[in-house]
Parts: C-alpha cells; sequence; structure tokens
C-alpha cells in the first residue's frame, strides 16, 4: 500500500522510510541513520582526532544542520552570497580582520599552506596577478590565483592561474567552509556578528589551495588592504600598483589617505614592488616601508628603458632592468593583453617574481607573460561588430582603455558605458565624450546598485554639463543592459564602427552572459 504521506529511500540493500515533510535527501550514506523527526540523523563511528566531523555525503554537521551537498563551484557561490554581501551595493559593515581571523583559526589556517605574494591598488592589480601567476606556472608551480569580482564566472575568483578546478574540489572545499560555519554559529563571531561574503570567500579560497596542494599563492586583495580580508596573510613579497581616489566614503578623499589604507599590507621584512606612482602615493609607500624595514623597489627606478608597441591583438614589449645581476639581458615578450599599462604590469611582475622566487629564469618570464589572460582586460569578445569589453572605472583607468582603444581602431567608435553607483562618472564621462560618435548608457546590471541620474548628468549634451565639450553627441539612455547592447550592436553594423563597452566588471559580466545566451562566445 502507498502511504503518501511517506517516502522512501532505497540505499543498496538497505531502505529508510521516513516523513515526506523531511524535505530532499540526497546521498545519505549507510552509516546515517534516521534519527529523529524532521531531520536530524544520528552518525555511526565517531570522527577520529582532526577529522572533519562533517559527513559530506549528506551534508549533515555535528551541530545537526542538514544541508543538500554542493556539486561545483556555483552552489558554493549561492550559499557564499546569502551572507552579506557589500558587492550588491549592501552597506558595508565595520571593517575588521577579528571575524576572519577567528574564521581561519578554526580552519586551520589555511592561509599558511604555500608561500604567497600580495598585492593591493586602485588599478592593474588584477592584470599583475595574472601575470604573476602565469609566470609561475610557466616555471611548472601549481599557482593559486585569487581576485574579484569575477565577471561571468565564480571560478574566476578561485582558480589555478586561470585554470579552474574540479567540480569536486570546489564542492569539498565548499563543504568543508560550510562545516565550519555551522559549527561556530550565528553570531559566533567577535561582536556577535556573522560572516560576510567576502570574509567567506577569502576563508573558500585558501581552504581551495590548500586542498589542490598550490605551490604558491597569488593574493589580490578585495577593498583597500590594511582591514581587507585578506590581510591575514604573511607574504613573500607585497605588489603596490598606482593609487588613484576610489572608494573614498571607506578609504578617505586624498591620495594620502586612499595610500595609507593599501601601504597597509606592507609587512615587517618582506620586499615591496610598487609601480609608477603620484608624489604623495610614494612618499607614504615609502614612509611604511622604511618604519618596517622592508626594502622598497620602485619600477621606475629599477628599469632603464621600457618599450611597448600595441596593436588588436596585444602588446610587444621590451624591457630593461638597471640590476644586471637580476636580470643580465633585456626581457622580451609579447603579451595577449593589449596596452602600454599592460607592459608596465608585466615589468613589475617580473621585477616581483625575480627576486621572490629566483629560480625561475628569464624564459619562464617571458613565455609566463606571454600567456597571461584575464576577464574583461581590452577584451575583445566580437569580430563582426568588434566589442571590446573593459572593466575600467576610475579615471585613470578609464583614460588607459579609451587610448589603448584609439590606437587599436581610431577616433569616432561606439561607447556602451555604465557604471556602480558612487563612482566618479563625471571624470569618466570628459574623458570619454570626445571620442566617441555615439553613446550609449545603461546601468551594470541588475547585481550591482546604480545611479542612473548621475550617469545621464555626467554625459548629458546640454552647455550645463562640465563633462560635454561643444558637439558631443547626445546620448541615448536605456533602463535594461541588454536593450542598450542590441541599440549599440545594431548602430554598430549600419556604420561599421567598433564598440567599446567600459565603466563596470558587472556590465562586462551581463554583455558576456548575454552572448552567450545568443551563442555568440
Amino acid at each position: 500500500m502507498d502511504f503518501p504521506f511517506l517516502r522512501t529511500i532505497r540505499i543498496e540493500a538497505r531502505v529508510y522510510t521516513m516523513p515526506a515533510s523531511v524535505g530532499r535527501i540526497v546521498k545519505i550514506p549507510l552509516f546515517c541513520e534516521f534519527f529523529e523527526y524532521p531531520a536530524r540523523f544520528r552518525h555511526g563511528p565517531p570522527p577520529l582526532a582532526g577529522e572533519d566531523p562533517t559527513c559530506f555525503t549528506c551534508a549533515r554537521t555535528e551541530a545537526g544542520t542538514m544541508h543538500e551537498p554542493f556539486e561545483n563551484a556555483e552552489d558554493v557561490f549561492r550559499y557564499l552570497d546569502s551572507f552579506h554581501n557589500m558587492e550588491r551595493g549592501i552597506p558595508a559593515r565595520a571593517f575588521r580582520l577579528d571575524r576572519i581571523e577567528k574564521l581561519a583559526e578554526a580552519a586551520g589556517f589555511p592561509q599558511r599552506c604555500c608561500p604567497s605574494v600580495h598585492a593591493a591598488g586602485s588599478k592593474g592589480k588584477g592584470s599583475t596577478c595574472a601575470m604573476i601567476a602565469s609566470i609561475l606556472t610557466a616555471a611548472g608551480k601549481r599557482a593559486g590565483l585569487y581576485a574579484s569580482p569575477h565577471v561571468e564566472d565564480f571560478r574566476e575568483r578561485i582558480n589555478l592561474s586561470g585554470e579552474f578546478f574540479s567540480d569536486a574540489s570546489y564542492a569539498a572545499a565548499g563543504e568543508e567552509l560550510r562545516a565550519l560555519v555551522d559549527r561556530i554559529g550565528p553570531g559566533g563571531l567577535p561582536g556577535g556578528e556573522d560572516p560576510t561574503f567576502f570574509e567567506l570567500c577569502t576563508v573558500f579560497g585558501f581552504m581551495a589551495f590548500r586542498r589542490e596542494r598550490c605551490d604558491a599563492m597569488v593574493i589580490e586583495t578585495g577593498l583597500g588592504g590594511r582591514l581587507d580580508a585578506t590581510n591575514i596573510i604573511d607574504p613573500l613579497a607585497v605588489v603596490l600598483t598606482p593609487i588613484e581616489l576610489e572608494h573614498t566614503e571607506y578609504l578617505g578623499g586624498t591620495i594620502p589617505l586612499v595610500a595609507a589604507e593599501k601601504a597597509g599590507i606592507i609587512k615587517r621584512g618582506r620586499p615591496v614592488f610598487a609601480a609608477a606612482q603620484t608624489a604623495e602615493a610614494l612618499a607614504v609607500f615609502r614612509g611604511t616601508a622604511a618604519a618596517l624595514d622592508a626594502p622598497l623597489r620602485y619600477l621606475p627606478d629599477e628599469t632603464e628603458s621600457l618599450d611597448a608597441e600595441v596593436d588588436r591583438n596585444g602588446t610587444r614589449m621590451r624591457v630593461v632592468f638597471r640590476d644586471r645581476s637580476l636580470f643580465s639581458r633585456p626581457l622580451v615578450t609579447r603579451l595577449g593583453l593589449v596596452g602600454e599599462i599592460q607592459a608596465r604590469n608585466a615589468a613589475l611582475a617580473a621585477l616581483c617574481v625575480r627576486v621572490s622566487f629566483p629560480e625561475v629564469t628569464d624564459e619562464q618570464i617571458e613565455l609566463g607573460l606571454s600567456r597571461a589572460a584575464i576577464p574583461a582586460r581590452f577584451e575583445r569578445v566580437l569580430e563582426d561588430p568588434v566589442l571590446v569589453l573593459d572593466g575600467a572605472h576610475t579615471e585613470r583607468s578609464v583614460a588607459f582603455a579609451a587610448d589603448s582603444f584609439q590606437a587599436a581602431y581610431g577616433k569616432g567608435g561606439i561607447l556602451l558605458f555604465a557604471c556602480a553607483a558612487g563612482k566618479d562618472a563625471d571624470a569618466m564621462a570628459r574623458i570619454l565624450i570626445p571620442s566617441f560618435s555615439a553613446i550609449f548608457l545603461t546601468v551594470p546590471g541588475a547585481y550591482r546598485k546604480a545611479d542612473p541620474d548621475a550617469v545621464r548628468r555626467a554625459f548629458s549634451a546640454t552647455p550645463a554639463s562640465a563633462a560635454a565639450p561643444v558637439g558631443a553627441p547626445a546620448p541615448f539612455w536605456f533602463d535594461d543592459t541588454a536593450e542598450a547592447l542590441e541599440a549599440a550592436l545594431s548602430r554598430a553594423r549600419a556604420l561599421n564602427l567598433p564598440i567599446l563597452a567600459v565603466g563596470s566588471f558587472y556590465l562586462a559580466g551581463e554583455i558576456k552572459s548575454w552572448l552567450r545566451g545568443k551563442g555568440r562566445v
């Protein structure tokens, strides 16, 4: 007889019957048995000393919480995204390190699993990190790369120098993290607080690198540096890319204040590698490094010459370093990344690796630089019409993107622009408007909060706009990102013009997802 209020699950030769209201139970192992209505299970033999108490098959922890097992990184992302996530525009909590320090301690300090390189800066840190990881990979090392935000796929944040781990590996690290969170319990962190998305994401990354037995980790900060969740590592080296005003509501409204937050990742005695900086930022970096007895190598002082030839498909570079004991000959290679700024990033990455990993050869450095790739850094995703994506979202980085676009395709192309709330839309508009014949404005998707009125004002062609020169094209506004993209593509086809989509990594992600849905990428 069939009773609708009962449900039967058969596992090999054993059958368990339980109330249907228990919910979806999957992959229950033989040593688990139904214990107490509606969702508790009594396990078999207790875990051995040092063994994780979680049954990873049914994902039930010793605290009695039952979860459906993770199957891949996307499942883990949905779990992490259920926590406080300022990337969604939710107001930030007080930035502190004690929460993630407790998480890391409870996890067995996964951030200590291998040597690391730590990078902070306002622009270029993602590309520089990707280059360092690629060089280490070319040298035969398993180099874990931690970056943010992701453009389209969560695995872009945590991978093996751009190569994704297996679904099983991400899932297992996710189960390890979830078991840890369950053991700590709600409000179990300092101040009676719960962890944030980025804190959990960071610990998850360290756990994944430990599980994958990485030889090195290259870690990009999320926001700032001093109080960033990544700043619990004791790195082999620190990299500081160019500084400009950004996230001023958190980091301060002047270059010295922003630089001081970035300099917070400098550790006593650890070498520091700094890209070209304003005088104010450089003074902060030099002062902080000196106070911590951290030797600082400043790229403009370290290079005798740095030449770059940019075309639509990449950048040919040649750099000569002054210190012949480090580099006895010039480094010459062709980057897959486009732009003069990428040649500077490559020189910084090469210098960092040569000092921190002296066993890596010149040839391995050149090979690693040539193979480095990163999404939405002047990434050409369509050929007809040409569509280039760049996540630049600060004044100087947008200027570099616009210059590279003009160098490759000439002036008078089509601009598709969106930025998150709080970005300096006025400054970006002043740079972009003169270079394009048509401008399409929108929001960077639904994930990140936008300020449409501020963007419309910034790009307004009225005389009252400080950004718009005489004769500037009147912008087209679209509330829907997909509609803006379709309109820009239609205009580009009709006029045979290239498109630059810039202003936000979230805009780039929306565009790539839309194109993938249409079978275009």
